[in-house]
Formats: structure tokens, C-alpha cells, sequence
């Protein structure tokens, strides 16, 4: 079971693609399915934040991106000021996973794209699991 199932949260994006949320909103990143995802608006940078309603442990988490639209050169920060780990993903449509140096426990966590394999810094994210 995803943690996302087991906890109440909210969940924020610092843009969308032309504020277009009925198709590229950032529920599309929780429901599962194939055909929808979160694409940001052009721009960089881009984050997604997670703010839960209780303290949460986290040790990790993945992320399935569109080709072409990845994040580079990224970070985790939590509960807003501590950064916890510098990843760089690959440049693909696999789902990636990646791991804190020690488990977290947090209200909020942060996951911030410096800038994007788009020339324009779009993010498309079809999946994101904690």
C-alpha cells in the first residue's frame, strides 16, 4: 500500500501547464494510470511539495517521468529548509527510485527540478510514490 493511501496529505506544484489542471494537474502524478501526468509550465525551477497532516516517515521515494521532460540537476529538502539529499535522474520514461541517506520524519517534504532535460524546463511526471 503507497503511503499517499495510508496518509492524508496536500499536495502543491509550483506551476501547470497553461493552468490546465482538468489535464495536466498534479492529481494526475497520485491516480495510477497510464495515459494521465503533471506537466509544469515552462520555466525553471519546478518542485512538488507534500504536506502531510501528521508526522511521516519517509525513506524514499520514485518517480516516472516522460522522456525529453525530466528533471536534472534536483534535491529533497524537508519540512522547508533542510535539504536531504541531491539526486540526478536519467533521462527516460522508467520509473527511478531514490533512497534518502536515513529515514526522515517529517510534515513536509519538498522535491525540487533546478532544471529540466525541455529546453523550455517543462516536468512531466507520470508517477510519484513516497
Amino acid at each position: 500500500m503507497s503511503l499517499l493511501q495510508e496518509r492524508k496529505y496536500t499536495c502543491r506544484v509550483s506551476s501547470t501547464l497553461n493552468r490546465d489542471t482538468k489535464q495536466f494537474g498534479k492529481k494526475f502524478m497520485f491516480d495510477n494510470r497510464d495515459e494521465t501526468c503533471w506537466n509544469s509550465d515552462q520555466g525553471s525551477p519546478q518542485w512538488i511539495s507534500l504536506e502531510f497532516t501528521e508526522i511521516t516517515s519517509v525513506s524514499g521515494f520514485s518517480l516516472q517521468f516522460q522522456g525529453g521532460f525530466a528533471g536534472k540537476d534536483c534535491y529533497v529538502e524537508t519540512d522547508g529548509t533542510l535539504k536531504v539529499l541531491d539526486f540526478y535522474p536519467e533521462d527516460c520514461n522508467k520509473v527511478q527510485y531514490f533512497y534518502l541517506k536515513d529515514r526522515v520524519h517529517v510534515k513536509k517534504i519538498r522535491i525540487a527540478f533546478n532544471s529540466s532535460t525541455d529546453f523550455y524546463g517543462r516536468i512531466t511526471l507520470y508517477r510519484l510514490y513516497p
